[in-house]
């Protein structure tokens, strides 16, 4: 049977955020036939409209309005919201992300909803979706089913692979006027800092080089710094390296802090704490560089170096050079 799906497409500094388009891929998957319609905000929102229909859409919602430029939670519920009026899908995604997160309970207590968060497949069995999602810290993983209903589920980064760009599609575009009434918004953004320099996603990269207290100082982490650039890379560390103020907390992974599933997580002086390890476990391939064999980390790592991360890093760095020169 088919279903007409919804995905909210993330935005960040005018690109659309990998997941969106993974959500995209998923909508197709389990369409079987319906319209898989995309909805942007913001003021540049008909710019993504053919990145959009080349990765799935069929129909693209644009909401051009310029509160909706950076998010805050009272005006992304309303302009979602109403969307989802007007589109009545039988399927809702967005992603995991920090926007996903915070409105996709929103909406669905309002709806009468439940959720399926943090989902890392979507298959079908007996005619009804199911959702994998990881409970107990990454430890065991769950299937869920909805019985009836609207489905609503945010998916989690790096799980569920894009469709290839298909450039011939071309979606239906509608521009969706929505009220958002200005005495609602209790929140307004009149400044945005960033504190980690600019660089690849961390929630999205696809290479990680996380450092832990074993970077020892803030200036420790420009090795794991230089090895990132190398491969493309983005920088991450522990909490412990967050407490011990080495890096900014935006860099956390972990049960606390962002949680991670690229191909390749290389783990510098990160001891392996079970707060660490629910953020990164999932990860594809694993390497952890410690001096201490006994370290937790190894029990989770695919390949393990006992030695000191302030040499094996510089050598890592060099020999990747000298393999991407070659290839």
């Amino acid at each position: 049977m088919s279903k007409n799906v919804l995905v909210l497409a993330d935005v960040r500094d005018g690109e659309l955020r990998n997941v969106s388009l993974e959500c995209l891929a998923a909508a197709s998957q389990v369409a079987e036939g319906g319209v898989v319609t995309a909805a942007v905000f913001g003021s540049d929102a008909k710019g993504q409209v053919d990145k959009l229909s080349h990765h799935g859409a069929d129909q693209v919602v644009t909401v051009s309005n310029p509160k909706l430029d950076q998010y805050t939670t009272d005006a992304y519920f309303q302009a979602f919201k109403q969307v989802i009026d007007k589109t009545d899908p039988d399927v809702i995604f967005t992603g995991h992300t920090a926007v996903g997160r915070d409105v996709s309970p929103r909406i669905a207590a309002r709806l009468g909803l439940g959720l399926v968060s943090d989902c890392t497949a979507v298959d079908f069995s007996d005619g009804k979706i199911v959702f994998t999602r990881p409970i107990y810290a990454g430890k065991a993983f769950v299937k869920k089913a909805v019985r009836e209903g609207k489905v609503f589920a945010t998916l989690r980064p790096n799980n569920i692979a894009a469709l290839e760009a298909d450039t011939s599609r071309s979606a239906v575009a509608e521009e969706l006027e929505v009220d958002i009434a200005e005495d609602s918004l209790r929140t307004l953004v009149k400044e945005l800092v960033r504190k980690t320099s600019d660089g690849v996603d961390l929630s999205e990269a696809r290479i990680v080089v996380a450092g832990g207290r074993g970077v020892k100082s803030a200036d420790g982490f420009k090795p794991l710094e230089e090895l990132a650039e190398v491969l493309g890379a983005a920088v991450g560390a522990s909490r412990g390296a967050c407490d011990a103020e080495y890096c900014d907390y935006a860099l956390q992974i972990g049960q606390t802090g962002k949680v991670v599933t690229p191909d390749l997580y290389i783990a510098c002086g990160i001891s392996g704490a079970i707060q660490h390890l629910a953020g990164m476990s999932n990860s594809k391939v694993i390497v952890a560089i410690n001096k201490d064999p006994e370290a937790s980390i190894f029990s989770v790592a695919d390949y393990g170096i006992v030695g000191d991360l302030f040499d094996v890093v510089p050598m890592l760095t060099e020999e990747f050079k000298k393999v991407l020169v070659e290839s």
